[in-house]
């Protein structure tokens, strides 16, 4: 039997739980929510990298949507409650394929029926607006992570690929990370600077995830984590998801992405602008400067640097498909799994290490949430602190 042979079995039984997808988004953007106009019970692959066929092929057993919104979107909230909407829109269309879950033990009865358990995970600490009323309205939709920050800080947080302003968390953020932890709201570090992943763990009782990051040592790309902080996973319970996104997990992508940027800026464009005549210089620069190519491999070596670091019971997946324009050779889109876990098996992973990374990890990390939060519940009210009157 051929390692991706192998790789195929194993996720009959132990799918992939994957962090990070943001088909809502691409949904959004592309038809305004017409989800007949992209009807994911059929191939979409001209369009979307997401679609039940290929989610089926990919091995996938549990997927948190995002419901992402734009950090400079006016009206953030309204608009992180329409791709709420989305998700549950999908689900009541695809019921044979997707099933709703809130819990771990939700989760383990999906995968039983063989549906994919879909949650949800926010984007963002701007998806609250300040408030610790609407995260609780969040989680009583649904919403089960939060990334504290998106590209931008947030008043009360700083985020990886921003100028620092509040040293990690404000007094109000560290509220934000207790109240996620009596709610059972997982707290996620991806996309927030390395200042406030430490804090984060100084204050949360619950374990955080990542829900979709590399390692900064085999890449050095703020966005990604640093080897003090995966550290500190065994400790905390929480879990990494590397993530596929070639401009956070090779080298010569992140310094091709700095030069292709600074060529745009030096033509008049901003870095993400996608006009024609931006286009046309961006093509320019890539026909003279071919983009680097990511691979399996190049995410296989995320996964044995955070092995080694970490440890394999606190590693997960977290592809940000629907998220990125670029996506490594073999892992195209969501079908691409098996590859991954194919060049690991090569490695010599062995099937049981290869359960924790797809499914047990995953599953495991929201059941020790629901568990802290029952705890918390039972000592403390809900906390109606303002950011005015925490910090000032």
């Amino acid at each position: 039997m051929t390692f991706l042979e192998q790789a195929r079995e194993l996720l009959r039984e132990h799918p992939v739980v994957d962090g990070h997808n943001d088909l809502p988004w691409a949904l959004r953007e592309q038809v305004r929510y017409d989800l007949d106009a992209r009807d994911i019970a059929t191939d979409q692959h001209t369009h979307l990298h997401t679609d039940i066929p290929r989610l089926r092929a990919g091995g996938v057993g549990a997927q948190y949507w995002s419901v992402y919104v734009r950090s400079d979107l006016p009206g953030a909230v309204p608009a992180t409650l329409e791709q709420i909407d989305c998700v549950r829109q999908l689900i009541d269309r695809h019921p044979e394929a997707l099933m709703a879950a809130l819990t771990a033990a939700d989760m383990e009865a999906a995968r039983a029926q063989g549906r994919i358990a879909s949650l949800m995970g926010a984007e963002g600490g701007h998806s609250i607006a300040n408030s610790l009323g609407t995260l609780r309205g969040l989680y009583a939709l649904g919403v089960r992570y939060m990334t504290l920050t998106h590209n931008d800080n947030v008043d009360w947080a700083d985020s990886a690929t921003d100028a620092p302003k509040a040293g990690g968390l404000t007094a109000f953020g560290r509220e934000v990370v207790r109240e996620m932890n009596r709610e059972g709201m997982l707290v996620d570090l991806s996309h927030v600077a390395a200042t406030t992943m430490r804090d984060a763990l100084d204050v949360s009782t619950a374990p955080v995830i990542f829900s979709h990051s590399s390692s900064r040592a085999v890449c050095d790309h703020p966005r990604n984590i640093p080897d003090d902080v995966l550290e500190r996973l065994p400790a905390n319970g929480g879990v990494a998801m590397v993530t596929f996104v070639p401009k956070f997990v090779l080298q010569a992508a992140v310094d091709w992405t700095a030069a292709a940027d600074e060529n745009m800026r030096a033509h008049g464009f901003h870095h993400l602008d996608t006009t024609a005549g931006a286009m046309r210089v961006h093509r320019a620069f890539e026909e003279a400067n071919p983009r680097p190519v990511a691979t399996v491999a190049t995410v296989a070596d995320h996964l044995d640097h955070m092995r080694e670091v970490a440890g394999v019971d606190h590693l997960g997946i977290g592809g940000d498909y629907d998220g990125t324009a670029f996506t490594p050779e073999g892992l195209g889109d969501v079908s691409g799994y098996p590859r991954l876990l194919a060049e690991l098996l090569e490695r010599g992973w062995s099937k049981s290490d290869l359960a924790k990374l797809t499914w047990q990890n995953a599953v495991r990390v929201l059941a020790a949430a629901e568990d802290v939060a029952r705890d918390l519940r039972a000592t403390r009210p809900p906390s109606n602190a303002t950011i005015e009157s925490l910090d000032g």
